[in-house]
């Protein structure tokens, strides 16, 4: 018995890394198109291409991966994965040095490879850990870690990349900013991967050879890709272009609003979706305490309120406004009742009408309410998910997990629309297509969800 829990204890630790990895790379890519369009002088449109480059791995591989990691087994492809991301981070050293844009976008779409083999084979690992009644609590608490890793990216590339620089540096200079956290990612991850190399991680069970079924028969599977599809596109559209939204449309003419300060209101976008996951885990959980339930929300609030103001150096004003919000969040939780597709509908319309305040405005209002859409983001990725593949049996379930895996490539689609509208209209009339895509969303929790 002690063996088994010292190999589960030791299984969920791997994971948690890794997932906090895989986060933590995900969203520093995102942030940094604000600084590849500054090094480059890009226009919005092709400083999206990052993300392009980042996401469309999963339209271009994910299915393949997955096959593949049935042959070669969970723990060479978590090796492989964070040697691929490790390949890619070493590549931005010259990239940077060059500067080569070209190559900037060869090596996001080697680090996303490892990426998209790292979540590949996680999400089922984790799952396969225990048993099937407590798999939920183990996804939540690894995302939760995913979400610590996305807020602290963004402060990072603050103070590690905007921090001393100026508009008075060549392209160069400003590209070498880049070179050492992408080296010292590689080195981390490297080593990362000679541990599990040398770990004995426990062994899962479970079926790796089941029927695939057809699932184009549902409805519910198809429009809930679609819902991933606009989820994804809309976070990560939202996510990369608040930075020079901030510095050239809401604070533009103010030489005080740096890009420094710009990126610590970008970890606050990403932080709201980490408070929000954390609600989600502990409301939508079958915790039948009330008194203990309550005593995790305020926990969590507090974390809001101490992260908010640590990504803005200690600024105690900002992290009570943050905690407001994350109150309010809670609140308008409760609309949900504890039921996934009343929730996702409650917040996907509070989504999109910050979106479009965000369109419609500008000043302190513009600001807070296009950090506040990442608290709404949080429950929605794993809500569309589950909507989308219920009463599916473990066949079907397989087809429509890669089906959903690979329309995460919204990632990659729609940033590039926002990067254009923003070039061409400004960057206010981009927040149009989130609230877009929110808006489907919103009929997906409430029609499109309905199992027919």
């Amino acid at each position: 018995m002690e063996q088994k829990h010292a190999n589960y204890k030791l299984g969920m630790t791997v994971i948690g890394a890794i997932f906090f990895i895989f986060g933590f790379a995900t969203t520093f890519i995102i942030t940094l198109s604000g600084k590849v369009k500054d090094i480059f002088a890009l226009t919005e449109f092709k400083a999206q291409l990052l993300s392009f480059s980042f996401f469309i791995t999963y339209l271009i591989i994910s299915i393949p991966i997955g096959l593949y990691i049935k042959k070669i087994g969970y723990k060479s492809a978590l090796i492989i994965g964070l040697l691929l991301m490790a390949a890619g981070s070493f590549l931005f050293f010259p990239a940077a040095k060059v500067p080569s844009f070209g190559l900037f976008l060869t090596a996001t779409f080697i680090l996303a490879s490892g990426v998209v083999f790292l979540q590949t084979a996680a999400n089922p690992y984790v799952a396969a850990l225990g048993s099937e009644e407590t798999a939920g609590g183990r996804l939540n608490l690894v995302q939760a870690l995913n979400s610590i890793a996305t807020m602290i990216a963004p402060w990072l590339i603050a103070v590690a990349i905007f921090r001393g620089t100026s508009d008075m540096m060549d392209a160069a200079a400003k590209a070498q900013t880049v070179q050492m956290p992408f080296i010292l990612m590689g080195i981390i991850v490297f080593l990362v991967a000679v541990a599990i190399y040398l770990t004995r991680l426990p062994e899962i069970g479970g079926k790796v050879d089941e029927q695939k079924k057809s699932v184009w028969k549902y409805p519910h599977v198809l429009l809930g890709a679609l819902g991933i599809f606009f989820y994804v596109g809309a976070e990560v559209g939202t996510g990369g272009l608040i930075l020079n939204y901030l510095r050239e449309t809401v604070f533009a003419g103010d030489p005080n609003f740096t890009a420094e300060q710009a990126s610590k209101y970008v970890a606050i976008y990403w932080g709201g979706a980490m408070v929000g996951r954390f609600f989600g885990s502990i409301m939508l959980s079958e915790i039948s305490d009330q008194t203990r339930k309550y005593m995790y929300v305020a926990l969590v609030l507090l974390l809001a309120f101490v992260s908010g103001s640590f990504v803005t150096d200690w600024s105690w004003n900002i992290g009570l406004i943050f905690a407001v919000i994350a109150i309010a969040n809670f609140l308008l939780m409760q609309l949900g009742k504890g039921k996934e597709g009343r929730t996702l509908a409650v917040f996907a319309i509070i989504a999109a009408a910050l979106a479009l305040i965000t369109a419609f405005t500008t000043g302190q209002v513009a600001l807070w309410t296009v950090v506040s859409i990442g608290m709404f983001n949080s429950v929605m990725f794993p809500s569309i998910f589950s909507l989308a593949v219920k009463n599916l049996d473990q066949g079907e379930l397989s087809t429509a997990s890669g089906i959903i895996n690979t329309l995460i490539f919204g990632g990659a689609i729609i940033p590039l629309v926002m990067g254009k509208i923003a070039d061409t209209a400004g960057y206010s009339w981009a927040f149009i297509v989130p609230a877009i895509c929110y808006l489907y969303i919103f009929f997906f929790a409430v029609k499109g969800s309905k199992i027919r």
